[in-house]
Formats: structure tokens, sequence, C-alpha cells
């Protein structure tokens, strides 16, 4: 399913979108698109690492707090509103002048991976993402299989670490946590029956 476009919307324009349809949509310095449905799979996973996060930085009593996809980013050198599947914020809240349900300072990104937005997640969105001066990593989580690619900036450059299988475990350097790919891909069941 092809996502619907809007262009020239003011920011208002774009708010009342919103209000009115009830529906998330990416807002990119005037034009507007509605974000379409994931999988169940793809529901799992956010839910999962959603959660797992919130766990793992609630027991290390850091001053950072896990968002659902259900939180809003604003990138301010772009002028653009973005729905990641998760965030964690370290510190208090950075919001836009006049919006209340945005922020603007996540110390790490993570989207989880679909045919659909993985050219999209892997290239114009981390060029957006590398936008936000907070910004310590970013986590690509594919949903098809067992495997998560790491972007952790490395002063102005960012390098990448990939992990794969079930056995493995992921760190959040910037949170000071590591996490199982067997908890992230709990109840996920995969294309192949290879793993």
């Amino acid at each position: 399913m092809e996502a619907q476009k809007l262009s020239n919307l003011s920011y208002s324009d774009y708010i009342s979108v919103e209000e009115t349809t009830g529906i998330k949509h990416e807002y990119h310095d005037g034009m507007v698109v509605a974000m379409s449905g994931g999988t169940l799979e793809h529901a799992l996973i956010g839910g999962k690492i959603f959660n797992l996060v919130s766990i793992h930085i609630g027991e290390k009593n850091k001053k950072c707090i896990a968002l659902n996809s259900d939180a809003k980013l604003y990138i301010k050198a772009s002028n653009k509103f973005l729905y990641p599947d998760a965030m964690v914020v370290c510190g208090d809240f950075e919001k836009p002048k006049n919006e209340v349900s945005a922020v603007m300072n996540p110390t790490v990104i993570i989207e989880v991976l679909s045919k659909s937005t993985e050219a999209y997640d892997r290239g114009d969105k981390f060029f957006f993402y590398r936008q936000i001066p907070s910004l310590q990593e970013y986590i690509l989580i594919d949903q098809y299989s067992p495997l998560v690619d790491i972007h952790t900036k490395q002063g102005d450059l960012w390098g990448i670490e990939r992990v794969t299988g079930l056995d493995s475990q992921i760190a959040f350097t910037s949170l000071g946590i590591e996490l199982n790919l067997k908890d992230i891909y709990e109840d996920v069941v995969f294309e192949s029956s290879e793993l």
C-alpha cells in the first residue's frame, strides 16, 4: 500500500491533518506523507524492543526514558517531523516551540525494517537523523531474520556493527545496556524455517 502524499502544507495544516484523520503523518518541510500500517512481526518487535529498553534503562537508574512509536521527533535542521519505532531521550526533553507532542533530542533511535521502508530507513532517513546533535546510536532491526545493525557516532563519523543470530546480544553503548536477540525476537515467526 503506497503512502498518501500532500504537498505545500504549512505546519498548522499538518497538525490539522493529523488531528482530523487520527492517522500519523511524516512532515517534510511542507510535504505530508501518511504512514502505512506494519506487519504483526513489526508490531511484536517494536513493542518488545521498547519494553526491553525501558526495563534495562530503569535498572541502570539513568535519567533516560524510552518512547514508543507514538512519540513524534522534530528535526530542526531539515524541518521534519517523523515517528521512529522507538527512541530514548536522556536528560530533559527538548521540544520545538509551540509543539508539546514532539521531542528534538534523542540519544538513541530504533527502526524496525520492512521491505517497503528498508531503503528509506538506511538511506535518506538516516541522513535526516544524523542532523540531530544529541543522537549517539541508530539501531536497525530486521523483521525477517535475527539481524541488527548498530550505527554508533564516533566523533564526526558513524561506525556500524552487524549482529546476527538468536544467541547474540546487542550493546547500546550510550545507555550502558545489552539485550539478547532471542528476547527481541520472542514470538516472531520467520518466513524461513532454516533459523
